[in-house]
């Protein structure tokens, strides 16, 4: 498999925002230096844990640091957006960076009502969405109504995060495919993805490709893998109690934090799920996964508190793949 990374810029206690975007510029630059294929950043609005609301901003600093390899997102949430201004920032960035940038979108509105109505957006806007990827399409292969500037010659390559009926919509249009989230645990996942291939319509000479998105985190053993997935478990299992995402905490300090019996629960159930180990745990669950989905490519989603860790990690994993 391929080998990618996404970083969501997650915000750490006791530090500032600005610190969570310098070091996904820094991930990004290590990345590129052990060899990854790949990286990706995500759009969230409004998140206190996560820094990176504006993907285009954010690459055009990491591709100014990075001279091979891949940058992308992961993805923009094109019901938010004109497809248009979408087109004109994805352009730009390929002009700048050429032939090095992905679009990866998805078809989010917002978390809260509050984020909606900040975004001048309703659950509806995501109804037109597969009008919007054509017309987005247009402006990228020259053949909208208008014609998105900077013309750059290059066809922006374009792919679907999905979770579940995304699948279909990514094969009905000829995309490659990131699927996340839940559907990976799903019995229904391998048909889905047999699906895809089977249905898939190709857009101009596109094939399919499935990307597997998910947390992997290596170390040298497997408590220790644990131990750094832990901070991204304990944030996932405090904001369905809180409804609010927050800022990554040091494992000590979740270890002394008092852990309602249903919080500890999403805890255990959230490491278990994420592929976290020594690097012998980690290959066999990541030979399971390519069997069960033929995945082309995997990215990574890792998140931790300690930044150095996180980095060995990656070279691990890049290590392990390679």
């Amino acid at each position: 498999m391929r080998l990618s990374l996404l970083d969501r810029s997650r915000t750490r206690a006791g530090r500032p925002d600005a610190a969570a975007l310098e070091a996904t510029v820094a991930r990004a630059e290590h990345a590129e230096r052990v060899g990854y294929d790949r990286f990706w950043v995500a759009e969230h609005h409004a998140v206190p844990g996560i820094a990176s609301g504006t993907p285009a901003v954010l690459l055009a600093a990491i591709g100014a640091r990075t001279s091979r390899i891949r940058i992308g997102s992961g993805g923009v949430m094109l019901p938010l957006h004109q497809p248009l201004v979408v087109a004109e920032q994805f352009l730009v960035l390929d002009a700048l960076h050429p032939g090095r940038v992905d679009l990866g979108l998805g078809r989010s509105v917002g978390f809260t009502p509050p984020v909606r109505r900040a975004l001048r957006r309703d659950v509806e806007a995501a109804e037109s969405f597969e009008d919007d990827l054509d017309e987005l399409r247009g402006y990228l292969d020259g053949t909208g109504p208008v014609t998105a500037r900077p013309a750059t010659g290059r066809v922006v390559p374009t792919h679907l995060l999905a979770t579940g009926r995304g699948i279909e919509v990514a094969a009905r249009h000829g995309l490659p495919v990131v699927v996340g989230g839940p559907v990976l645990d799903s019995d229904e996942l391998p048909d889905l993805l047999r699906r895809y291939r089977r249905d898939f319509r190709p857009h101009r000479d596109s094939t399919p490709w499935v990307t597997i998105s998910l947390d992997v985190t290596v170390a040298d053993d497997d408590a220790t893998a644990r131990d750094l997935a832990l901070p991204e478990a304990w944030a996932l299992a405090v904001s369905r109690q809180t409804g609010e995402f927050p800022p990554l905490e040091p494992k000590e300090a979740i270890r002394g934090a008092e852990r309602p019996a249903q919080v500890r629960r999403r805890v255990d159930a959230s490491l278990d799920r994420a592929v976290a180990g020594g690097p012998a745990t980690v290959r066999r669950r990541l030979d399971a996964l390519a069997d069960r989905t033929g995945a082309d490519e995997l990215m990574a989603s890792t998140s931790t508190y300690d930044r150095e860790a996180l980095l060995a990690s990656d070279r691990s994993l890049r290590d392990l793949v390679a």
